[in-house]
């Protein structure tokens, strides 16, 4: 993809414009004077080449979104499930931060998050590295909380992001139970994802589809569907 191309054409726009939220950058951001010299290579002749999109509509693009505020960012899977996509999202927020819009009413970077209660799974915890409520497994008082609130010990590291699993697929790690995911169909590359996990030793698939990871698996296990059990919907 060529977006992250794309924004930061807006934004070189915005910085030569004197559009930018001067006051936010100041109190609220780092490393201004570096990201604005990194603007340098993303003149709107070599943007339009990489992108395909013409200079007069990059440029107005920029001013819209820079001066009818508050403006909002909303995205969905077409810019991060691929290579770029963490790229792409930090771009988007370059962008709301260059311009002041962060921490108001209608304004923000605002995923649409791709499969159903995938926020409300986040809120609760199912990520490497937090707690529920995005609390830092890396602090030993939250540690601690959890400890006493759950009976056990917990590891003080974070665990591995899918990406993370794939790449040590068949070398340190050895065996995975995945529920509800389908790395097979869903990482950047597909083909890779489905060459290094016919590498474990045991997989094992929880799903209430036969997925193209499932098909891969030495054990499917079956799975209740929202419809059949008790929980929680949480909103994108």
């Amino acid at each position: 993809g060529t977006d992250v191309a794309l924004l930061m054409g807006m934004m070189r726009v915005i910085v030569e414009e004197g559009l930018i939220d001067s006051e936010f950058i100041t109190e609220r951001c780092e490393n201004f004077n570096v990201f604005k010299e990194s603007l340098k290579s993303f003149d709107l002749t070599t943007v339009e080449k990489i992108t395909s999109v013409p200079q007069d509509k990059i440029a107005e693009a920029a001013r819209l979104y820079a001066t009818h505020k508050p403006s909002t960012i909303l995205y969905a899977m077409g810019i991060t499930q691929h290579s770029h996509g963490t790229d792409n999202v930090m771009a988007t927020a370059n962008l709301a931060m260059l311009t002041g819009n962060i921490g108001k009413p209608a304004t923000g970077v605002n995923p649409l998050r791709g499969q159903n209660n995938v926020q409300g799974a986040c809120d609760l915890g199912a990520l490497p590295n937090v707690y529920p409520g995005y609390q830092a497994v890396t602090d030993p008082k939250i540690k601690a909380k959890f400890e006493a609130a759950w009976g056990t010990s917990l590891s003080p590291n974070p665990g591995l992001a899918i990406t993370e699993m794939i790449e040590l697929a068949g070398t340190k790690l050895k065996a995975v139970y995945l529920m509800g995911e389908n790395p097979a169909l869903s990482e950047p590359d597909a083909g890779h994802a489905q060459e290094v996990l016919a590498r474990l030793e045991f997989l094992v698939v929880q799903d209430i589809f036969l997925s193209e990871t499932a098909k891969l698996a030495d054990v499917v296990l079956p799975a209740a569907s929202f419809a059949e059990k008790d929980g929680t919907f949480t909103n994108t």
